[in-house]
């Protein structure tokens, strides 16, 4: 049997060239002890750290190329969250051991988000133990310009994209073999998310307050609550949900929607002008308002009509 491949072997082999390298940006990439970049001129430099463990952000039996474009799609989304554009992406891999095969999809689902988001890989390490993804993300935005959570006015509209609570129905189907067309769209949902950076680049000039969905709807509407010291009504009826949702969750859609992570979708706020403006575009489809900024008394709330619904699980937490 052939040796198993060193740690710089691994780099070399898998993980050298990822992606498109613009040299008037980068200076140094995978090579030196530290990459080097020259930020351009009249630009914020966004960056944010996401870590996935094995048994906790995804199952043992994850096929490694989608576990990739899942680990880049979760980091992107931050990105976009800000209404930043991608740039580069740094690496930290932790392997229970170096099997060439994993290796080969995992970095075959990097180069492929790599070059659809045009951002290079300029680093990172790599080390032995349980099976644990850390990826760091870098984009930038004109100078003062990146989305926030904290600023969110009462009386201004809060809205989503696309649609909510797929990736949380497809959590009953990870183990599973033989997929309807209904189930492959759901697991799709869950594995390949699309971090909405044209979305986040389009509502950047309007939106107040923005924040991408990654713990479930009332948990991260209650982060703009608390950044923005503002209330959030939602309006239950009024949710985004996939045909293929409705029909695989029935009764349950909804409350996924609301409390379900990894949706990966936009959450922001926007003033009423702002909102108006948004809906002639023709991307408008992709926006859902679905309620309003409140009073900080106010607190997050859903309601079905004038109706408040209670709704005890919030979303996901890492230490539950």
């Amino acid at each position: 049997m052939p040796s198993a491949p060193s740690e710089f072997q691994i780099i070399k082999r898998y993980f050298e060239g990822v992606g498109p390298i613009d040299k008037q940006l980068v200076n140094q990439g995978i090579g030196d002890d530290c990459a080097v970049i020259n930020p351009p001129a009249n630009k914020s430099l966004c960056f944010s750290l996401d870590t996935m463990v094995e048994g906790r952000h995804f199952p043992k039996s994850a096929p490694p190329q989608q576990l990739a474009i899942r680990a880049m799609s979760a980091s992107l989304s931050d990105l976009a969250a800000m209404g930043a554009s991608p740039a580069f992406f740094t690496l930290s891999l932790t392997l229970p051991d170096s099997d060439p095969d994993w290796l080969e999809g995992f970095s075959r689902g990097l180069k492929y988000m790599a070059e659809r988001y045009q951002l290079s890989l300029l680093g990172g390490d790599t080390t032995r133990g349980p099976l644990t993804i850390g990826i760091q993300v870098h984009g930038f935005t004109a100078q003062d310009k990146a989305l926030r959570r904290s600023g969110a006015t009462e009386g201004e509209v809060l809205v989503v994209t696309g649609c909510l609570g797929d990736a949380g129905a497809a959590l009953d189907l990870l183990d599973k073999s033989a997929l309807s067309g209904v189930e492959e769209y759901l697991l799709g949902r869950y594995y390949a998310p699309t971090p909405r950076f044209a979305e986040g680049l389009l509502i950047t000039p309007y939106a107040s307050a923005c924040i991408d969905i990654s713990d479930g709807l009332l948990a991260d509407a209650g982060h703009i609550a608390e950044s923005s010291s503002c209330g959030l009504r939602i309006d239950l009826d009024a949710l985004p949900l996939s045909k293929e949702l409705r029909e695989f969750s029935k009764d349950r859609a909804a409350l996924l929607a609301l409390t379900a992570g990894d949706d990966y979708e936009l959450l922001f706020t926007i003033p009423e002008e702002g909102w108006q403006v948004l809906e002639s575009k023709a991307e408008a489809s992709a926006f859902t308002r679905i309620g309003r900024v409140e009073p900080k008394s106010f607190g997050v709330k859903v309601f079905s009509g004038e109706q408040e619904v209670e709704i005890e699980r919030k979303g996901f937490q890492h230490f539950e």
